[in-house]
């Protein structure tokens, strides 16, 4: 299937901004998770866990507006969205949390195999997607441990 530029940057621009919902979700779920635990369990779960996917958040959101701009496309605006209420609170949230960086990561897997972001993209584009990627690979794994020791 061949694509115009327009068509395969808009492609790109539109999977990117589903990639950049999800870690949006983790956020939220986070934040909900870190309202259940006592001070020194929060502290843990915002430095294992909330600011790096934060981080993740916000290098996506960057990768988005600053490959829209360069090619005169228009922004998605996101949104912080509401939770869901899992029925076992805060390690509920926290696999929330980590569904979604899965499905980030599936998004961004998808976007860099299909070699768009070499043929369509630039450079800053596929440091971007590298960073997010790089942000939130180690997460689950310290999501699990962070879990583990949950009520010690």
């Amino acid at each position: 299937m061949s694509y115009t530029n327009v068509e395969a940057r808009q492609q790109m621009l539109d999977q990117l901004a589903t990639a950049t919902e999800q870690p949006a979700r983790a956020v939220a779920a986070l934040t909900e998770a870190y309202e259940q635990l006592d001070a020194q369990q929060a502290d843990v779960l915002e430095a294992r866990l909330f600011r790096p996917v934060q981080h993740a958040y916000g290098r996506a959101q960057r990768t988005h507006a600053g490959f829209a701009d360069r090619h005169r496309m228009e922004r998605r605006a996101f949104t912080a969205p509401i939770p869901e209420a899992p029925s076992t609170g805060v390690r509920g949230y926290i696999e929330h949390a980590m569904d979604a960086v899965g499905a980030a990561e599936q998004e961004l897997v998808r976007l860099q195999d299909s070699l768009m972001p070499i043929e369509f993209g630039d450079p800053e584009l596929r440091a971007g997607l590298t960073e997010v990627r790089q942000l939130i690979a180690p997460l689950p794994l310290r999501a699990r441990e962070l879990v583990r020791v949950l009520g010690r």
